[in-house]
């Protein structure tokens, strides 16, 4: 789920900052630049990890800052694809079930790869697994919000916006679009044994448990025989 990514940047230093040993103000800075921030094809940034080099800080012809290329590594939320993670659902529309895991919230599970058979509710805004019986009748299991979920990961979305300025007219509409964007999106699947909400296979689960400690039993029983 966390990966290291090895990054590289020329780092800003204000002149204020100049109190500041260099690693500790580098550090302060690139965590305010990168903390909590998509970077394209590389995941969201969590925190820094440490600074593998630093090289010559220059100050440029009319800017009193010092600006220094460092090399570094950071901690980067970018699942790898097929991984089983678990969150809570935020919310069902038509497009599918929305996940959040708390700090990313940025998952869809498409229809398609729901339990099957499953339907919408529109007046619940819920998604309905609709589980078979075995007198060919179904009993609803209702994805409600705040639910806990497992998913597997299937696929990731990367999308670039380009910084825009204050524009008018179908500009400024094509530059709220790029905004709007979401810069990085996850996809994930339920629709296999054992994924979906955990309340569905609690009962197996413990059943699976009476189980082993019946096995263990016995086999204590045998040894002590």
């Amino acid at each position: 789920m966390f990966v290291l990514s090895e990054l590289k940047d020329t780092v800003r230093i204000a002149p204020e900052l100049f109190e500041l040993k260099l690693p500790e103000a580098i550090k302060d800075e690139i965590n305010r630049k990168l903390a909590n921030k998509v970077l394209y094809n590389v995941g969201l940034c969590i925190a820094l990890q440490n600074i593998v080099s630093l090289g010559d800080s220059i100050i440029l012809p009319g800017d009193g800052a010092s600006h220094t290329e460092v090399i570094f590594r950071y901690i980067v939320f970018r699942p790898i694809i097929g991984e089983v993670l678990t969150g809570k659902i935020r919310s069902c529309s038509r497009e599918g079930v929305h996940i959040t895991l708390g700090f990313f919230d940025d998952i869809l599970i498409p229809p398609t790869v729901l339990q099957h058979p499953s339907r919408f509710e529109e007046t619940e805004q819920a998604w309905v697994w609709e589980y078979p019986l075995e007198d060919n009748g179904k009993h609803d299991l209702f994805m409600d919000i705040g639910e806990t979920i497992k998913f597997r990961v299937t696929g990731e979305i990367f999308e670039e916006a380009s910084p825009v300025g204050a524009q008018t007219g179908e500009k400024s509409s094509q530059a709220s679009a790029e905004v709007s964007k979401t810069p990085y999106k996850i996809f994930g699947a339920i629709n296999e044994s054992g994924l979906g909400l955990l309340s569905w296979w609690a009962q197996d689960n413990a059943n699976a448990d009476d189980a082993d400690d019946m096995d263990e039993g016995q086999e204590e029983d045998s040894e002590n025989t």
